[in-house]
């Protein structure tokens, strides 16, 4: 697809000063079209979740530059005045837990974060019911949280990230809680959502079950990141 959901040029993220530095990013260069799904990979303290924080406007980078659709958020400084809203509007996230909010039924933990950005309660909940419902738990809707399956609370999560039609969505080790069987189903979900909804997708994963599904596969090791085009045929 023409143009990106996601760029990222020489990216930086130090802590610390002088001797005790340490530099957790390095010259990081990534980017992911609209409508893909691309997977991150690399061991345990290569930079992985520092690089998702400073994408999702958790910290901030060192230098570098980071692109969202066709507007520059970060270069060598942010270039965003509210954070929190570029948060809640333009980038979804999905994490290892699904982190729903007990007390609420499903279709209002989709819902919030439209209803947040000022949008009127029954448009909102019009949308999370459509999510639901594309996400196959549309009949799960009134259901808490806690009667759900970790597959069913892993796609309300999804549901709840595409709430507000973000550009982005960064998802965290999103299948390292369910089976294999569960795991591929929720990759082939966040493939179909990245399609019909133009979303630029970055996973980051341990999960060897579904590594070989991604088309292109960005390795990071020690705050640098290489690509390799992934094994998946469609």
């Amino acid at each position: 697809m023409d143009g990106f959901g996601i760029r990222i040029e020489g990216l930086s993220k130090r802590y610390g000063e002088g001797d005790t530095a340490v530099d957790a990013l390095k010259d990081v260069n990534m980017t992911v079209a609209p409508g893909e799904v691309v997977g991150l990979i690399g061991p345990s303290g290569s930079g992985k979740s520092t690089l998702l924080k400073c994408l999702g406007a958790v910290i901030e980078p060192t230098t570098g530059k980071m692109t969202l659709g066709d507007e520059v958020i970060y270069d060598n400084g942010w270039k965003i005045p509210d954070l929190r809203a570029l948060r809640r509007d333009r980038i979804g996230f999905v994490f290892q837990a699904p982190y729903l909010i007990p007390f609420l039924d499903v279709i209002d933990n989709v819902a919030l974060l439209p209803m947040l950005a000022g949008r009127p309660n029954g448009e909102s909940r019009k949308r999370a019911l459509e999510l639901l419902e594309a996400l196959d738990v549309g009949h799960r809707a009134k259901a808490q949280p806690s009667q759900l399956s970790g597959g069913e609370q892993q796609r309300v999560a999804i549901a709840r990230a595409l709430a507000n039609q973000p550009p982005v969505i960064l998802a965290d080790e999103p299948t390292a809680p369910l089976d294999s069987e569960r795991a591929l189903s929720v990759v082939r979900i966040l493939n179909q959502m990245a399609q019909q909804f133009n979303t630029a997708i970055i996973v980051v994963t341990h999960d060897e079950k579904i590594i070989p599904t991604f088309k292109r596969i960005y390795h990071i090791r020690d705050g640098k990141t290489f690509e390799e085009k992934g094994l998946a045929l469609n």
